[in-house]
């Protein structure tokens, strides 16, 4: 994977590094030179972590809803590397569920692990970016499930749509030293691309219905963050970026054509 961008003096920390989107974006930032750590709720071997060209990510295992646990992250981020850089808070997600018979403990878990768990892994990193002579960045990875309705998965989309708003707000209050933006994630295929969209069929149909006649890929969104996280945009701050390929066609259009 060619990096368009060089930080090696970086130092990242990628909750929910491993998998999907959140290793796209590891790989990215390895790939540039970063020195990355990745968190995960469960233990991860070394075949499972993201490398490029020989250079390995770091794991601590972490679960980003509690707060203890963060403050350790934390900690072993800036015990392995000096300090911190950037924070890309990516862990995240939600199954498909009816809004009618969704369960308060569900509704509630889906919150946290969505926005709250940004939160406090902002605020731990707050902490330490304050005191560096650089600062620091934080990129909260949302979803266009922020901007529209998100039918079966309500709870989510309001969760990132907060995110989305935290964001802004922590841009304001954490300025000069850190920097706050938020990417607006479209329909990315990953491995587990089958549980949203079906089969192949389903896959393809979906990415016709995106303007770039495709499926978003982790990459995509690893090489937004790897903007963000360059001197180029040391001006950018409570930004909300939309990586999604142009959105999804209206289907009014469809309606539209000659029959």
């Amino acid at each position: 994977m060619p990096a368009q961008i060089d930080i090696s003096e970086r130092s990242v920390l990628v909750t929910g590094g491993a998998r999907g989107v959140g290793r796209g974006i590891s790989e990215c930032f390895l790939a540039a030179g970063a020195q990355v750590l990745v968190c995960a709720r469960s233990d991860l071997s070394d075949d499972e972590m993201p490398v490029v060209n020989g250079h390995r990510a770091l794991f601590q295992r972490a679960d980003v809803r509690d707060p203890e646990q963060v403050a350790d992250c934390i900690a072993a981020a800036v015990q392995h590397f000096g300090q911190l850089d950037v924070v890309v808070n990516n862990a995240g997600g939600s199954p498909m569920t009816d809004s009618a018979t969704a369960s308060p403990r569900f509704s509630e878990a889906i919150i946290r692990l969505n926005l709250l768990a940004p939160l406090f892994v902002a605020q731990a990193a707050n902490k330490i970016m304050q005191d560096q002579p650089d600062g620091g960045l934080i990129i909260n990875i949302a979803s266009v499930s922020a901007t529209r309705p998100s039918p079966g998965t309500a709870a989510y989309g309001a969760a990132k749509a907060g995110l989305v708003n935290l964001s802004k707000t922590l841009a304001v209050e954490w300025a000069p030293k850190v920097r706050v933006n938020a990417i607006i994630a479209g329909l990315i295929r990953t491995e587990k691309a089958a549980l949203h969209y079906g089969d192949e069929d389903g896959i393809r149909a979906t990415a016709a219905s995106i303007p770039v006649q495709r499926m978003g890929r982790p990459d995509d969104i690893g090489h937004a963050c790897l903007y963000l996280a360059s001197p180029t945009a040391s001006f950018v701050n409570g930004g909300a970026f939309e990586v999604h390929g142009g959105g999804e066609t209206p289907r009014y259009l469809d309606a539209l054509k000659p029959r």
